[in-house]
């Protein structure tokens, strides 16, 4: 059973750099650019993968869109590449842990900077 994550996985990754290249090369829709392909999840039966994505702009919204408009390029091209007998759908989900991460790291700066300025005893 172990073996099946194990696909799934390899199968994840390699959908990850397919799609990244896809994205920045084929993609002609200007809603979809400075984006970044931060992970992706595959079902055990390969029918659905999750497409966890980031943006350097703050225009989530188009670029939702534009990836949601794509899914079905994406999906044809990666049948071409991947060699797979079943291509999952495609689900883009925005992945808010980069943001989360830098506004932690933003709090714990501010702490920090705040207990020097207090006096030691």
């Amino acid at each position: 059973m172990a073996k099946d994550y194990a696909r799934t996985d390899r199968i994840a990754e390699q959908m990850q750099r397919d799609l990244a290249d896809l994205i920045r090369l084929e993609v002609k829709d200007p809603r979809v650019n400075k984006v970044t392909i931060t992970g992706v999840e595959v079902t055990r039966d390969y029918s659905h993968a999750k497409v966890f994505y980031t943006t350097l702009d703050g225009s989530n919204q188009q670029l939702q869109e534009g990836l949601d408009r794509a899914a079905g390029f994406l999906r044809s091209k990666l049948a071409h590449a991947m060699k797979l007998r079943i291509i999952p759908q495609l689900h883009f989900i925005y992945d808010e842990s980069i943001e989360r991460g830098s506004h932690l790291s933003q709090l714990i700066d501010h702490a920090v900077a705040s207990d020097a300025k207090l006096p030691k005893d």
